[in-house]
């Protein structure tokens, strides 16, 4: 069985429901089995024999937490018959072997993401700087094969040490619950990010199958086929033919293509997440969301808070706080303060960190410069947003310019949304020299004329696959702009009288079997994220 992807037939109509079957029939007591077997069925499936490494980094988390709690337990058995000044001494050295455990446990956990993530692009690197100046290579380049899902079971792993060392929760002494934890199938391959605290429990403590949620969740993981399936793995052939071959076209199909890999990111990754976090809600688990309607931001900052969010809140508790908040750089903020004022004093210290976050962010995506680039580019227009916020009010006031606007808020998104697209350029472009060389065919080489005169109907999609993405894209604007105003459209839709419910609900069907793209003509679209 070949589980490609969480829309692939064999996770959909296999895999899914043969989980639900052995869930359904296993006792309540141990309804968690079913989900730690499947897990780990689930992965070995699509890793094979690195199912190893999983099980390794569990093995370290789950030795890490138990350390962590040791260390206190002894600390807290020596202070109770000892004097004040005694006991601040034990919990002094308590802390720092607390610290030395927790710092040992992150490299670990970094280490096995250098050796399979970066080591080929850090000694290919060093090696083409040494050639550059004549000298012999001094690596040989590795060829190690990364386990799929890497990335998000790893940042896991590090909040939940993280956690129990900041005693937000208490080191899991089950092994199994916690191995379930970090395996639990709908998400080792694309997320969201979880904390222990959000899910272990609900896992483990897994109930009778209820039958609004098999209801709701099925209806989520048909919308997440009908986004990739229909639109995300059709406008495929196009993004790869025209990225794959740029110098063949003008800077017109070059924008147009760099919409459609925009769109086609989008729709593949939240679509996944549908699929995911329906699947999550068949079992009773509640799984974080990870977007909310991103292309509706005014800001990048913006952008960045409704795009893959948990990825970004564990970026802003793990690395930004740290950073920001030690003492070395409060010290620093209290300086700037007197010296920059209190807007742009604090700003000098939280534009440090935020460039490390981008620079994480950059490299957790990919191991290669146009990643960096990435990063250093959010980063820079971060940056430059918050430093122009005061410049920027003050012209509002002196030009009478209402914010809220409903125009101004829609040059506000077309703004952002052609800024997001450029930065998915480069993080699409085969290199970073592509990148530009692709963004400076579009100032030098642009013309209209390629739109309109049938050049983008013979590049990977006909006339009748543009109708079908453009409808498929409808269809997702206005579900949007329902839910951006509150309404749930899935809870609204689950309130109609059952015939209006299974109108829908086949209509979707038909959509995804009728309009999806697959077949002979079309390739199997591996999942974009699950690289990372």
């Amino acid at each position: 069985m070949s589980l490609t992807s969480y829309s692939s037939l064999a996770y959909c109509f296999i895999f899914l429901p043969l989980v639900i079957i052995f869930y359904a029939i296993t006792p309540k007591k141990i309804k968690w089995l079913p989900l730690l077997i499947s897990s780990y069925i689930f992965f070995w499936l699509v890793s094979g024999k690195l199912l190893a490494y999983l099980l390794f980094t569990t093995a370290c988390v789950y030795l890490t937490g138990l350390c962590l709690s040791f260390i206190r337990e002894e600390c807290d058995r020596k202070c109770s018959t000892l004097s004040q000044a005694d006991a601040n001494k034990i919990v002094h050295r308590s802390v720092q072997k607390q610290r030395a455990v927790l710092l040992f446990a992150i490299l670990v956990q970094l280490a096995m993401l250098v050796i399979f993530k970066y080591l080929k692009f850090f000694c290919g690197n060093i090696n083409g700087l040494l050639a550059y100046f004549g000298g012999q290579p001094l690596f040989e380049i590795p060829n190690f094969i990364a386990p799929i899902g890497i990335s998000f079971y790893s940042l896991q792993a590090i909040s939940y040490i993280c956690d129990v060392y900041r005693r937000k929760i208490q080191a899991d002494k089950n092994f199994l619950r916690l191995a379930l934890f970090m395996s639990f199938f709908p998400q080792i391959m694309e997320g969201p990010i979880c904390r222990y605290s959000d899910t272990a429990q609900r896992l483990y403590e897994a109930d009778h199958i209820k039958f609004e949620n098999l209801k709701l969740g099925l209806q989520r993981i048909l919308f997440g086929l009908f986004k990739k399936m229909v639109i995300a793995d059709r406008l495929n052939p196009l993004v790869k033919t025209v990225f794959n071959n740029y110098q063949d076209f003008g800077g017109s199909v070059i924008v147009v293509a760099a919409v459609a890999f925009t769109v086609q990111l989008y729709m593949e990754f939240s679509g996944t997440m549908d699929i995911v976090i329906g699947t999550a809600e068949i079992f009773g688990v509640k799984l974080p969301e990870n977007f909310q309607r991103p292309f509706f931001s005014k800001s990048i900052t913006e952008f960045w808070q409704r795009w893959h969010f948990t990825l970004g809140t564990w970026f802003k508790d793990y690395i930004y706080y740290p950073i920001s908040m030690s003492p070395p750089f409060k010290k620093m903020t209290k300086r700037s303060r007197k010296m920059l004022g209190n807007f742009y004093g604090p700003m000098l210290i939280s534009t440090i960190a935020l460039f490390c976050v981008w620079l994480c962010n950059g490299l957790w995506h990919g191991a290669g410069w146009k990643y960096i680039f990435f990063g250093m580019f959010h980063f820079t227009l971060m940056t430059c947003g918050n430093l122009i916020k005061p410049v920027v009010r003050k012209i509002h006031v002196k030009l009478g310019i209402n914010a809220e606007n409903a125009v101004y808020k829609g040059l506000q998104i077309l703004r952002t949304f052609i800024l997001v697209c450029l930065g998915e350029l480069f993080f699409r472009a085969n290199g970073l020299l592509s990148g530009f060389e692709m963004t400076k065919k579009i100032v030098i080489d642009f013309s209209p004329k390629a739109i309109y005169d049938g050049t983008l109907l013979s590049i990977g999609l006909d006339a009748y696959d543009w109708l079908v993405v453009l409808i498929g894209l409808m269809i997702i604007f206005v579900v949007s702009v329902i839910n951006e105003t509150g309404v749930s459209v899935r809870l609204s839709l689950d309130r109609k009288p059952l015939p209006v419910r299974w109108a829908c609900l086949i209509a979707l069907i038909f959509c995804i079997v009728i309009f999806g793209a697959y077949g002979g003509t079309y390739i199997p679209v591996d999942p974009i994220y699950a690289g990372f």
